[in-house]
């Protein structure tokens, strides 16, 4: 029978607690803050504890690492290592922290990385507690936040301190630390087997976050060795070799309690289920629209992603039907960057809302694809001399303004004027349609172009 107690829980140790890097060089991602040379590169290969380095703010989602690399840098500096969380220590361990730390470089030459986990909880009494520490050099300061230190981090400190931002794991990422857990010593050495579509599935629904993929991978691992058949596991107990275990998709789905829906990121369905949502949203369905969305979500998509196509549709099929859709859309995709996923579902199921049920009108992107196209076509022209830049010296001696009129001088702010080139006289690019705004547009607009170009 396959044993699956040490190696696949080793007590009651957590594979990713298990599986968290014991130096730099085995940190999966995040290779824009360890390149040769980086403060954090720089921290962890001062093997004598001596050199002076700046202390480091590490600011990223939950699962990007950086307990791993405080911790990596722990083992891999000379530096003594304190390690602090905001959630229970007090002013009183800063300050304790803080005598020591300067106890050990007077006495001997050694600085202490202090590594205080979470601290956007720590109050401004506490921050300030810090400060003294970081000033003088008694510790090296490593602090991990998820929320925006600009609002959360006191500015002092801020200062003294080098912000480093994290990102997101991407798929390869994922991978590789879902690979090594499965194979290594310190994780499921090899107890069980996974395949194609289940690695996909455990990637898929970690979005980027490392702790939630190996703790997929560990419950489907127990699940996986809890399901071996009878006959087999007394097969192994009379000398027989059992083959290992293997994580489906049907185990990952079961251990995890989540559907795993059918949707490959750079693949058919992909594109399948987002040219359904474009669709669903841009013909008024809203039900059919939230539930793409929650297609998306469920299967891991990029909330990024679905930000920039919900901009894209608030332009492209609702336009000024509806001004305020693009402002809608924008502000729910910065939502989404700023307070992450899944709190990122509720500004994006709100604009999609927004968007489904205001009026429809793709005038303005058609109207921007004629304007290209006679582009294109060579149908440019020289710009009119009284449009040309006059304020450059010779340009009124080549006719450069002359004869602009300018509209605020008007009553009504409007004058009558050529603005197309000679060969476009004439030219209608932007037809608006009697869709909600559109319809106040489409009667100041047939009243702006009898004036501007003298049909009255």
């Amino acid at each position: 029978m396959v044993d699956s107690g040490p190696g696949l829980r080793s007590g009651a140790t957590p594979l990713a607690v298990r599986m968290r890097p014991t130096s730099l060089d085995e940190v999966a991602g995040q290779r824009h803050l360890l390149t040769p040379g980086s403060p954090l590169v720089a921290l962890a290969g001062d093997r004598s504890g001596e050199s002076g380095s700046v202390s480091v703010i590490l600011w990223g989602p939950p699962g990007t690492g950086k307990t791993t690399l405080a911790q990596a840098i722990a083992r891999s500096s000379g530096r003594k290592f304190v390690e602090l969380s905001a959630v229970t220590a007090g002013v009183r361990d800063v300050r304790q922290v803080m005598e020591e730390a300067r106890a050990s470089r007077d006495l001997y030459g050694l600085s202490t990385v202090l590594f205080l986990d979470e601290i956007h909880r720590f109050t401004k009494a506490q921050q300030d507690a810090l400060l003294p520490g970081v000033e003088n050099g008694w510790v090296i300061l490593v602090a991990a936040t998820t929320e925006n230190p600009s609002f959360s981090v006191i500015s002092p400190l801020l200062s003294r301190s080098l912000l480093l931002t994290l990102e997101l794991l991407t798929d390869d990422d994922l991978g590789v630390l879902v690979d090594r857990a499965v194979d290594d010593p310190r994780g499921l050495a090899g107890r069980v087997s996974l395949d194609t579509e289940a690695r996909a599935a455990i990637i898929r629904l970690a979005s980027g976050d490392a702790r939630r993929a190996l703790t997929a991978l560990e419950a489907a691992a127990v699940a996986a060795a809890q399901s071996v058949p009878e006959g087999e596991a007394d097969g192994e107990a009379d000398g027989e070799t059992s083959a290992a275990p293997v994580i489906t998709t049907d185990i990952v789905a079961r251990a995890v309690d989540r559907a795993m829906l059918r949707y490959d990121r750079n693949g058919d369905e992909h594109y399948d289920v987002i040219s359904a949502f474009i669709k669903s949203v841009r013909g008024s369905d809203v039900d059919a629209s939230l539930h793409y969305l929650a297609r998306m979500i469920e299967a891991g998509e990029d909330a990024r992603f679905i930000a920039r196509r919900i901009i894209v549709l608030a332009s492209e099929d609702i336009g000024l039907a509806d001004p305020s859709a693009l402002g809608v859309a924008v502000a729910a995709a910065d939502a989404v960057a700023f307070i992450g996923m899944p709190e990122g579902r509720i500004p994006l199921a709100q604009a999609v809302v927004h968007l489904a049920t205001a009026p429809k009108s793709n005038a303005a992107y058609l109207g921007i694809d004629r304007a290209i196209a006679d582009v294109r076509g060579g149908k440019a022209g020289r710009v009119p001399k009284h449009l040309r830049d006059a304020h450059y010296p010779g340009a009124k001696r080549l006719g450069h303004g002359k004869g602009y009129r300018y509209p605020h001088n008007d009553e009504i702010g409007v004058v009558e004027q050529q603005y197309l080139p000679d060969s476009l006289r004439g030219a209608v690019y932007y037809e608006p349609t009697e869709h909600g705004n559109e319809r106040e547009v489409s009667a100041r607009l047939a009243k702006l172009r009898r004036i501007v170009r003298g049909d009255r």
